[in-house]
């Protein structure tokens, strides 16, 4: 292959529904199991420490990998969910520490934005710091508001206020969407200028259908995600919105009242990419593709006839970014998933 020089302009295309000039490969999670393993040296504790200098060199490991590999950005999020007192109720699977009004009223939610930063400011300066020429990041402060009132509510017990407390229901979306816009502010004034796209993830969606009804997203959902995305918008960045599931009965209203850019996630039993392309390739960009379960069950040669069929197929459909449908978790082979980094390298004249 010839040598690599990122350019983070093609992910901004691809996001703004243009053809970029070099088809980008993304990702939206690699785990950092898999980049040791490919790079063959570890670096991943380095990423918990708070010493300034040792963030530093964690960054370098994590940016050049993304570089080496054939990237034009780095995807980099940190969690808002993380930092929410009692939070667990998502991805814990604990009870949620939210269960009635009394519980809201008395929640912390003024010391959210602070805590945030104070846990997370430190890496995004590194981050900055160690950027490559050409490279900048995709991400920002991760999950949506779905996500984050499960974090602190849970799902079933959220489904029952719903219908339990309906004025609850809908002040623990407004709280939350808050919280988040607040977060978004500060963090695009402090380290917008280190990131080409926003995005966050926030899975609304089951294999079969929306885990709210598309009503209640619309009425309680879009909203706040609008105001981000206006938030947004006025730094001059695309956003990317990260959702699995089925979820096509919202798209619409993301599109056109949301404004969100481009969507990433696919999978081939909802809908296979060339769907994705087909209904939404003229309103936004696409990214994803390559189904994870190909990754992880098929050969290294039926992994490159497959994504050079989504990589044929997809030519004329605008904005797009190749990878695969949902993130590389480490149980992905690595095989696998290098056997799609280099067909999508090799399709584009072995950049």
């Amino acid at each position: 292959m010839v040598k690599f020089q990122p350019d983070y302009k093609n992910i901004v295309d691809g996001a703004r529904n243009i053809e970029p000039e070099r088809w980008p490969l993304y990702e939206h999670i690699i785990s950092i199991e898999t980049m040791e393993k490919i790079q063959g040296r570890r670096f991943g504790d380095l990423g918990r420490s708070r010493d300034f200098d040792e963030l530093k060199e964690f960054f370098r490991n994590y940016t050049n990998f993304y570089r080496s590999v054939g990237y034009d950005t780095v995807s980099w999020e940190l969690c808002i969910g993380e930092v929410m007192p009692g939070s667990g109720a998502l991805g814990g699977h604990q009870p949620g520490v939210i269960r009635n009004r009394e519980d809201f009223e008395a929640y912390p939610w003024e010391k959210i934005e602070d805590k945030y930063f104070a846990a997370n400011s430190i890496c995004f300066e590194a981050l900055r710091e160690v950027m490559p020429e050409g490279m900048k990041a995709v991400g920002g402060p991760g999950n949506g508001i779905f996500e984050c009132v499960q974090e602190v509510v849970g799902y079933e017990k959220l489904c029952l206020i719903s219908m339990d407390d309906p004025e609850l229901y809908k002040e623990l979306f407004d709280k939350v969407g808050q919280v988040n816009y607040s977060i978004w502010k500060r963090f695009l004034f402090e380290f917008g200028d280190i990131y080409a796209v926003c995005r966050f993830g926030d899975d609304l969606g089951y294999r079969s259908s929306t885990m709210l009804s598309p009503e209640d997203i619309k009425k309680h959902i879009v909203p706040g995600y609008k105001r981000i995305v206006d938030l947004v918008h006025s730094y001059d960045k695309p956003f990317l919105w990260h959702s699995c599931g089925c979820i096509f009965e919202v798209m619409d209203e993301m599109i056109e009242k949301v404004g969100i850019d481009a969507k990433h996630s696919n999978e081939d039993v909802i809908g296979p990419f060339s769907e994705w392309l087909e209904r939404y390739g003229k309103a936004i960009g696409n990214f994803g593709g390559i189904d994870m379960g190909v990754l992880c069950e098929k050969s290294a040669g039926q992994i490159r006839d497959y994504t050079h069929r989504v990589l044929e197929y997809s030519q004329g459909h605008g904005g797009v970014a190749f990878g695969s449908g949902n993130s590389i978790p480490d149980y992905v082979p690595v095989e696998g998933y290098m056997a799609m980094v280099n067909a999508v390298r090799e399709f584009r004249g072995g950049q």
